[in-house]
């Protein structure tokens, strides 16, 4: 396939989005694209992975903007697929430099897996941000001394020196909540999240004071699920639905899970756990109703 030939399929050159989006969602724009031209050219992703020298995992990982792009994969390729637009070629080789680009976490390189590594960059570039949460308060709105509290639960090992660390990438999330186009923060929880006592009385007091300060911001929601409502459709797990600004990007699920991460783009799977998203939020207390509950729930501790 020639992307010349005024006769073939020719996908646009992409213009990269504003700083504000970061690598993660450039990555995404550029694999979404890599993809399409794959399959244009009729290319199965072993095919792909061989020619750069990997497998068909790698060629999944880019094509879901999993990874960064280095150059030469990007060109060899651009060869493959038949693209010999110089124009695009050149398009398409400064994404993947500008999708290489370095966000605030790589700081964090050390105590940071490539799955986590992964969300925070989406995380940066959503602009809604759903999540329903069955056992701990979303990163975004836990205290320092909670967020320790958690992490030495599923750090026992580590050293203080890294639990701080740790601690500082988890608070440093929250910066997105002041930034100048916050995202819409929309977390609904079950009531256990509210009772399990993380880090000890006086630790989750003021984590629930946290909360009822969060819930005023105009770009957060927050709501929950009380007991007395019965078994709800997301009782299996936590999980997070991402949106983005960019029309050419799908919603995206992310499932976290001990030493690794589910991220969810398929058509089908983004309808269910939209729809179950939907159901927890019309069966949980209203954001006024939190509220009031988390207050009851603070006098008791």
């Amino acid at each position: 396939m020639s992307t010349d030939d005024p006769n073939g399929p020719r996908p646009a050159a992409l213009a990269a989005p504003e700083p504000r989006a970061g690598p993660g969602v450039l990555r995404l724009l550029l694999g979404g694209q890599l993809r399409k031209l794959r399959e244009a050219a009729g290319i199965t992703p072993e095919q792909a992975g061989y020619e750069i020298r990997g497998s068909r995992s790698k060629i999944s990982r880019m094509e879901h903007g999993r990874v960064g792009f280095k150059q030469r994969d990007v060109a060899d390729l651009l060869t493959l697929y038949g693209v010999t637009d110089e124009l695009l070629r050149s398009g398409i080789l400064s994404l993947a430099r500008q999708a290489n680009a370095q966000g605030w976490w790589s700081t964090y390189g050390d105590i940071l897996p490539d799955w986590f590594e992964a969300y925070l960059g989406l995380e940066a570039a959503a602009t809604l941000i759903r999540t329903f949460e069955l056992q701990f308060v979303h990163g975004l709105f836990q205290t320092q001394g909670y967020a320790r509290a958690v992490t030495v639960l599923g750090h026992r090992a580590a050293s203080d020196d890294e639990i701080d660390r740790r601690v500082s990438l988890r608070i440093k999330r929250q910066d997105i909540l002041a930034s100048p186009e916050p995202p819409q923060v929309w977390s609904v929880m079950d009531e256990s999240v509210l009772r399990r006592p993380v880090g000890g009385r006086a630790v989750m007091r003021a984590q629930l004071d946290r909360l009822a300060e969060m819930a005023r911001l105009p770009q957060v929601t927050i709501q929950v699920i009380p007991f007395g409502g019965g078994g709800h459709a997301a009782a299996g797990g936590s999980f997070a639905l991402l949106r983005f600004a960019e029309p050419e990007l799908p919603d995206i699920v992310y499932i976290e899970q001990l030493t690794s991460a589910l991220y969810l783009d398929d058509r089908q799977d983004i309808d269910h756990y939209r729809e179950v998203m939907n159901d927890l939020s019309t069966e949980a207390l209203t954001p006024d109703g939190t509220t009031q509950f988390i207050a009851e729930i603070t006098r008791e501790i």
